[in-house]
């Protein structure tokens, strides 16, 4: 078969994934969302009490990231210093950084999202949806009988020991 260079099957262009596209259109989206919400809510109270909320919420959101991001610190290392699995330790942290860089950023949409991940009663719910955000991509990989050197199947490196016969 003749094919014009650039149009073999092989030289298809890759899809974007999926995800990227949510995150890019969040990044146009985000912006605009928090310009419309800024506005209506300087419509509503003021400018100057608008300003005021958004500098309170900053400064607090500061406060409550160092508080919880030193405690979910604190409990990761004493996981680790009694040698159990700190996924919950390290699933906490990630949400606390995660929240906190939301917290950082200026607007109330942001600063909610923040809260959602920062606050301990409510990051219950942010961790449930880690996990299974997490557990939905990772594959599990589980030993069967027979593995390793001795037995049937693959090897400690995954290979399939056997003889090729012509």
């Amino acid at each position: 078969m003749n094919h014009p260079i650039g149009s073999t099957p092989y030289a298809r262009r890759q899809r974007r994934p999926r995800w990227l596209t949510f995150v890019l259109v969040g990044l146009v989206l985000a912006p605009i969302i928090e310009i419309t919400v800024l506005v209506l809510v300087g419509k509503a109270i003021g400018i100057g009490w608008t300003i005021l909320a958004l500098l309170a919420l900053t400064l607090f959101g500061t406060w409550l990231m160092r508080r919880e991001g030193s405690r979910t610190w604190k409990a990761l290392r004493e996981a680790s210093r009694t040698g159990r699995m700190p996924s919950r330790e390290i699933a906490d942290n990630a949400l606390v950084l995660i929240g906190g860089a939301f917290l950082l950023l200026p607007g109330f949409v942001s600063d909610v999202i923040g809260l959602f991940f920062v606050l301990p009663f409510i990051r219950v719910f942010a961790r449930r949806l880690l996990e299974a955000f997490v557990s939905s991509r990772v594959l599990v990989a589980v030993p069967f009988p027979g593995r390793g050197p001795g037995g049937n199947g693959p090897g400690p490196q995954g290979t399939i020991r056997g003889e090729v016969v012509d």
